[in-house]
């Protein structure tokens, strides 16, 4: 799923190319992408754009008259610039937005289709679609403090809630944490001062980092490799492969259609934390701390 840092590339590179510009034609090929039919499509079509914002992990594109074109990409949806009039051929092309400029075109892998866009008029209207998190680039320390304090999350699901905290998702919640040196499994309620401290800082540092490395790597372009899994990330989608911080092999927890990546030495204190699925397989065998993996593994080999 496209998170903040990738959100706001997409941001940018939509600004430049649409703000200013009239919409020529809205083509949807998926039915179940278009959620809202008030006002209907036709309100679309020669209405210049005003503005694109985000709205959590939702792109806003405002157009005259305070109508709104709300889209969440959910987790496979994609968005590319392709030249006028391009046409909807394959099953994974959603919609096009055209302009003279250029058409904005949405696909979707894969065959259950979440991706959703819905047509609003009025900027109360938005208020639907604001889930209530702080901005994790901008909150104050207390207003970070306060919002950790809501629900007693683990510190995972906390950062993944969009009530709590806007914009995050499974990738750089996982980033997040190694680099707060905390567990994913941490409770809310449990945190130090100190501890909120330093997730904070280390939530900013880490999107404010990928934010400027995903701009370096569009260099100006439409984006096209939006993906949660990246070369540099310390442990998102690198179970097995060393922590680039002590060397430790990344371990994981899977549950559900994610799973969670961690340093067991970074960030819990050692220990071993319960995937569900292979602590049933492995009962008594399942090793505790990654001393004891690390024995087992050295046995086998």
């Amino acid at each position: 799923m496209p998170e903040l840092p990738d959100l706001t590339v997409y941001r940018e590179a939509l600004k430049a190319r649409v703000v200013g510009k009239t919409v020529s034609s809205i083509r949807i090929h998926s039915p179940s992408l278009l959620r809202t039919v008030d006002p209907p499509l036709t309100a679309l079509e020669g209405a210049a754009v005003a503005g694109v914002t985000l709205l959590g992990k939702r792109l806003v594109i405002e157009l005259h008259d305070d109508v709104f074109l709300v889209l969440h990409l959910m987790i496979a949806g994609r968005l590319h610039w392709k030249v006028p009039g391009s046409a909807l051929r394959r099953k994974t092309d959603s919609a096009a937005i055209d302009f003279d400029a250029g058409t904005l075109l949405l696909t979707e892998a894969g065959t259950r289709k979440r991706a959703a866009l819905h047509l609003v008029a009025g900027r109360d209207s938005l208020k639907f679609f604001d889930r209530g998190g702080i901005d994790p680039l901008s909150a104050a320390p207390s207003d970070f403090h306060a919002a950790l304090r809501k629900r007693p999350h683990t510190l995972k699901r906390a950062l993944v809630d969009p009530s709590i905290v806007s914009g995050i998702g499974n990738a750089y919640s996982d980033e997040i944490l190694h680099h707060a040196r905390l567990s994913p499994l941490r409770r809310t309620t449990q945190l130090t001062d100190d501890e909120v401290a330093r997730l904070a800082v280390s939530t900013r540092e880490v999107l404010a980092l990928w934010i400027s490395k995903l701009q370096e790597e569009a260099g100006g372009d439409f984006p096209e490799k939006v993906t949660a899994f990246r070369s540099g990330m310390a442990v998102h989608g690198k179970f097995g492969q060393a922590c680039p911080v002590c060397g430790t092999a990344i371990q994981r927890i899977r549950y559900a259609e994610n799973e969670c990546n961690y340093c067991p030495r970074c960030q819990t204190e050692g220990r071993i934390l319960s995937d569900r699925s292979l602590a049933r397989l492995l009962k008594g065998d399942w090793p505790r701390t990654i001393e004891e993996l690390e024995a087992k593994q050295d046995v086998k080999n």
